[in-house]
């Protein structure tokens, strides 16, 4: 059963059916500076190991969020975005609501991410810098999807 929310016209889902690939795939490829050039067979793996949120607005999907977790303990929220033109409408924060409020969700003992950028929108949701980063390590065998 999906998980839904409609808000002024708008839809928040976490259905993969409604999942429009190619808009997540041009906006993450062309547009953000964390996935430059990802391959689309890379993105749809992603999100087949995924729970996934969708924003929708006349069937067009302007919005997206994924999250790597088992949903017990641990989640990890990547590829946030709302397309540019949706931008400056509240979107992003009724996206990290929906998120936040997920119920599988409400149970998990750490839940991560990384932004270049809008620290500000996440610490209204309870993130905030890692407590014990000397704690935390990380593997990072290339910086960029080849082209």
């Amino acid at each position: 059963m999906a998980y839904e929310k409609f808000l002024s016209g708008y839809l928040f889902s976490n259905d993969k059916l409604l999942l429009q690939t190619g808009t997540i795939h041009q906006y993450l490829s062309k547009e953000s500076y964390w996935a430059q050039n990802i391959p689309l067979e890379v993105v749809s793996r992603t999100i087949a190991g995924s729970e996934c949120f969708g924003v929708y607005y006349n069937d067009k999907q302007i919005g997206f969020a994924r999250v790597i977790t088992d949903n017990v303990s641990f989640g990890y929220l990547a590829d946030v975005f709302i397309l540019n033109e949706f931008r400056g409408k509240g979107l992003s924060k009724e996206l990290m609501t929906f998120i936040m409020t997920y119920p599988p969700f409400k149970m998990l003992r750490r839940f991560m991410l990384a932004t270049r950028d809008a620290q500000e929108l996440y610490k209204k949701f309870g993130f905030t810098p890692l407590s014990e980063p000397q704690r935390f390590m990380e593997i990072r065998p290339f910086e960029s999807y080849l082209v």
